[in-house]
């Protein structure tokens, strides 16, 4: 047999078992979710809408009523969460800087809220500057106080977030639970973090609030995902389905199950189509070319990566999606000259561990490990655990020569192969 047609069936054959191959224990069924992916209406973005046109309207009557502004942006604002069109979330970004200018940055509730919006678009560095000023107005600042613990973990200004985590670190309330919960992920805990996002949930639950239960349980999906407890994870992003039928995050989350743990390329598309006609976010279509990857078809791939791009041309976007353009231009589209100036770029304005072993992965690809592994000595290794960052860690490591510990970041790799992905989990096992 010409070894060129060999090769050519072998291909086919690892196409087909990589579309219709599951693993012995298969956790999701169609039926448990369809009814979630036939939606209608988005009933949440209707009721947004209604309001938002109410308090425009009562605006235009009485525009010197400029808390008319907080009700508009706050319907704006649930646009994006239920839609995810950006020009939603700019929208009410624009109607908080008016109320902040009309109340001339005096008032520490407005403040928070516009620097809520922020966050979501990534703009961490005025977030902080505005949290500054609530904190001098001292007004409920232990909200301020909690909201400066999210944007310096951010921002990777680690020993300022531990210092305002020590004011409410032992508080027993909701906002307190998560951010120690999140903390305990930043540290590489993960059992830890879970049982503490668990006492949350219990908190959200015990209060009968629709939102913040939702909230917790698409969390507690990701953490069980995490620590290889796929099962709780599926029925935790069905239990926020069931508070709210229109929850993108949540269906992403069992397309993600079916991908990576039972490999059902097919299925976990139709999901991921049936919510991206519901709802707006660029990734969609990187999860998408992943998947087209794994089923070996390249034009598909590139398809959706292009899509990607010309996605986030759109300037409200901003730096939102800033991490996922420097990994597309570096490693799909051999722009590493472009990807390097973006990531240098990111690490001025987030230094995070997590931006610089960015920086450090384009210098790999650059050409120049070298100078990647001086990045990753002094700003990557032990000052963050994410799966991702440990596998460009390795590979650096291989790439200079430092072989030693290579084979134990690779044992630990392969136990977050869920988390990763079978394409990701492919280049793990050739360490």
């Amino acid at each position: 047999m010409n070894p060129k047609t060999a090769f050519q069936i072998l291909g086919i054959c690892m196409l087909v078992m990589s579309c219709t191959s599951t693993p012995s224990q298969k956790i999701t069924t169609a039926e448990s979710y369809n009814s979630y992916l036939e939606v209608a209406e988005n009933k949440n973005s209707i009721n947004a809408k209604e309001i938002k046109e109410f308090w425009l309207e009562k605006l235009e009557k009485a525009p010197n009523q400029f808390p008319y502004h907080a009700k508009i942006a706050s319907s704006h604002s649930q646009l994006f969460a239920t839609t995810g069109n950006i020009s939603s979330l700019i929208a009410a970004s624009k109607h908080l800087e008016l109320l902040n200018e009309r109340t001339k940055y005096q008032n520490a509730n407005y403040i928070r809220s516009l620097v809520r919006n922020y966050i979501s678009q990534h703009r961490f560095q005025e977030g902080l500057t505005l949290l500054k000023k609530a904190e001098i107005l001292g007004e409920n600042l232990q909200a301020t106080q909690k909201m400066l613990f999210d944007v310096h973990l951010e921002l990777g200004n680690i020993e300022k977030a531990e210092q305002y985590l020590n004011h409410f670190k032992n508080e027993y309330s909701f906002d307190a639970l998560i951010r120690l919960s999140k903390w305990y992920d930043h540290e590489g805990k993960l059992m830890a973090a879970i049982k503490v996002m668990e006492k949350a949930k219990l908190k959200a639950e015990d209060a009968n609030n629709t939102y913040l239960k939702q909230w917790s349980y698409t969390n507690l999906g990701d953490f069980y995902g995490h620590a290889g407890r796929i099962k709780d994870a599926y029925n935790h992003y069905l239990k926020a389905l069931e508070l709210d039928s229109n929850d993108a995050y949540a269906k992403k989350g069992i397309a993600w199950i079916v991908f990576s743990h039972e490999k059902n390329s097919v299925e976990a598309l139709r999901i991921l189509n049936t919510i991206m006609s519901q709802h707006i976010a660029p990734d969609y279509y990187l999860l998408k070319a992943e998947i087209a990857e794994y089923m070996g078809n390249n034009a598909e791939k590139e398809k959706n990566i292009q899509a990607f791009m010309d996605a986030i041309q759109d300037e409200n976007y901003g730096v939102m999606y800033t991490s996922y353009a420097i990994t597309v231009l570096s490693e799909e589209l051999n722009n590493t000259e472009k990807a390097l100036e973006i990531a240098q770029h990111e690490v001025k304005l987030r230094p995070t561990a997590q931006s610089y072993d960015l920086l450090a992965w384009t210098y790999h690809l650059h050409g120049n490990s070298a100078k990647a592994l001086e990045v990753i000595q002094t700003h990557v290794i032990d000052k963050t655990f994410e799966p991702i960052a440990m596998y460009h860690v390795a590979e650096i490591l291989k790439a200079n020569g430092h072989t030693e510990t290579v084979s134990e970041i690779k044992a630990e790799l392969l136990e977050s192969s869920f988390e990763l992905g079978p394409i990701m989990t492919e280049k793990i096992q050739r360490l």
